[in-house]
């Protein structure tokens, strides 16, 4: 009796889950490390007999090192199971499977070296993980995956290992008809020397990222998968090199009918590759002609090669930089903030604006890592007036209009949230829910919200949930304030390492807008916006019809209170080492 009263006031997640018979259980926030700690760096034995739950996620535990034993005999009905940012590793002990109901894995963020028979996911005859769909290894330290990972989840539709140590891929992964629905397969920033001509036995294959690794060659046969729609393979030294720099600058289309003409991208139709050589030495030698007569011959280069084009307006040659100023009590909350204008966004034709917030969603859910490591914000830069102040506030005296919605207090607003989390799992009669309702537990333990505020007094953001109304971005939006905040660091915000990858993306989706106009009209409302204007925010996206239009990003100084300065953004550093494709004009 007093040892199962201990566990209830240790645990009181799980006696509410228990007596509420729910689907779903979170654990998360302050106090989860030392109660994982006490439990032996395991997740205690009580949470494997709640057999409803379908939903579990424990993140952010930095003492727990394994799930512990009795979660494959005790979750049957489990659908989902998220254990990312913990300390799981260097194998998992016992292994996960089987879970028969499993359909996504999230392990990402942990120390994973290997998952060998025994200590990994499952056994695969068989098959452990019958119908997963979804597997997250993102962010271990994977030096091989198991050679049965097809067996034990022959379902499986998206396998995500980027940031690992992984050389290669088994061959057992590319076997016909060992993966039929596997459609995403992302590897990036690992170190791949090699990737496989039997990669064209991915029937269902769509999405491939095999960025930043040490691939020499793409063997032709990729150009064999059927439903192949995105590529990337960005940062790689391939000994083609008019490859790389195809890689670095076209669209997935004329990357795979190159290989499939027989480009000297890897093995068949190499007997070609002579006539492309040919080729390129004729073409060289019209534009160094071009050079020696004083024409433009090298910008066309650039131009063929789809470079993108970033112009870089310092401060000093700003007559009017926007600040942020930072307050001291955010130091507690969510410390780390920078900001940069961009000028020059095309979002009025066709369905650029839905392309555009697409991709940041997509941008947290990757790199931001579903808003747990950074939140991405961008707003109409005509709505912000500065300076501007990053500070925090009690939930009952942060009020902000948020975006489709009615002014309102932050501790209404998560109020409000949190109930409709809880009508989404009854409607749907599933654990898992959309939108803002996916953050709420980032709020966890604080006393105070973070929020940024504009000279007017108006709150404009509300990180990690939401932006305000007064800023939002329309169709007529052209120039536009980024924000990043971290509650993790300032080196997550700013990439030292490369150009910001959210730059890029926006420099890459203006040149696609520009070079593939769509149909598109104005609302009458966004017709109003834009009346009385002094400029057209067609003007700087369209200056460039004529050859690359650049993007112009303004840096942006984040002081204290004080006006010492804490960070500028984006700096020198920042932008040192830009992509091949990528041109920046300082």
């Amino acid at each position: 009796m007093a040892a199962a009263a201990a566990v209830s006031e240790a645990w009181p997640e799980l006696e509410l889950a228990e007596r509420e018979r729910r689907r779903e259980l979170l654990l998360t926030g302050p106090g989860l490390e030392e109660r994982v700690r006490a439990a032996g760096g395991q997740l205690p034995p009580r949470l494997f007999t709640l057999p409803l739950l379908h939903y579990l996620e424990v993140s952010g535990c930095g003492s727990l090192r394994a799930p512990g034993p009795g979660l494959a005999q005790g979750l049957p009905q489990l659908h989902s199971l998220v254990l990312r940012r913990n300390a799981l590793g260097p194998g998992l002990s016992p292994e996960l499977g089987p879970l028969p109901a499993l359909r996504v894995l999230d392990l990402s963020g942990n120390a994973l070296e290997a998952l060998p028979p025994g200590q990994g996911l499952g056994p695969a005859e068989p098959p452990g993980l019958p119908q997963l769909q979804s597997l997250n290894l993102s962010g271990n330290r994977l030096r091989e995956l198991p050679a049965d990972l097809a067996r034990c989840a022959p379902r499986l539709q998206s396998l995500n290992l980027t940031g690992n140590c992984l050389d290669s891929f088994p061959a057992e992964l590319f076997r016909p008809g060992a993966l039929p629905l596997l459609s995403e397969l992302a590897a990036a920033d690992n170190c791949l020397r090699e990737l496989s001509p039997d990669i064209a036995h991915l029937a269902s294959l769509k999405t491939l990222d095999l960025s930043n690794n040490q691939l020499s060659e793409i063997p032709a046969e990729l150009a064999d998968c059927p439903k192949l729609k995105e590529i990337n393979f960005r940062g790689n030294k391939l000994r083609d090199k008019r490859l790389e720099k195809m890689v670095s600058g076209c669209q997935t289309r004329s990357i795979l009918e190159y290989l499939r003409v027989g480009g000297r991208g890897g093995g068949k139709g190499k007997g070609r590759a002579e006539g492309s050589e040919k080729e390129d030495g004729r073409k060289k030698r019209r534009e160094r002609k071009q050079r020696r007569e004083g024409g433009d011959g090298e910008e066309q280069d650039v131009g063929d090669a789809g470079r993108l084009l970033l112009r870089v307006l310092h401060v000093s040659e700003n007559p009017a930089p926007l600040t942020v100023r930072v307050s001291p009590e955010v130091r507690d909350v969510r410390p780390y903030i920078v900001g940069a204008v961009v000028r020059g966004m095309d979002l009025q034709p066709g369905n650029a604006l839905k392309r555009f917030l697409t991709s940041q969603t997509k941008l947290h859910e990757d790199l931001c890592e579903k808003r747990t490591a950074a939140t991405l914000a961008t707003h109409e830069l005509r709505a912000v007036k500065g300076p501007l102040l990053y500070c925090a506030r009690p939930p009952q005296d942060l009020k902000i209009v948020p975006l489709g919605r009615k002014e309102a207090k932050a501790k209404e607003l998560v109020r409000q949230l949190q109930l409709e989390a809880e009508e989404q799992r009854k409607q749907k009669k599933r654990q898992s829910v959309s939108g803002l309702h996916r953050y709420l537990h980032l709020l966890d333990g604080n006393e105070n919200y973070p929020c940024l505020v504009d000279a007017d007094g108006d709150v404009i953001s509300f990180p990690p949930i939401t932006n305000s109304e007064k800023t939002k971005v329309k169709k007529t939006t052209s120039d536009l304030f980024l924000e990043v905040t971290s509650a993790t660091s300032l080196q997550i915000l700013v990439l030292c390492s490369d150009l910001p990858p959210v730059l890029i993306k926006m420099a890459e989706m203006n040149k696609y807008t520009l070079e593939n106009k769509e149909e598109g009209s104005l609302s009458d409302t966004e017709a109003d916006a834009v009346s009385g204007q002094l400029s057209d925010p067609r003007t700087n996206a369209s200056a460039g019809k004529d050859g690359p239009s650049p993007l112009v990003v303004e840096q942006v100084r984040v002081v204290d209170l004080e006006g010492s300065l804490k960070v500028v953004y984006p700096s020198k550093a920042d932008l040192a080492t830009a992509p091949p494709h990528v041109t920046v004009v300082r």
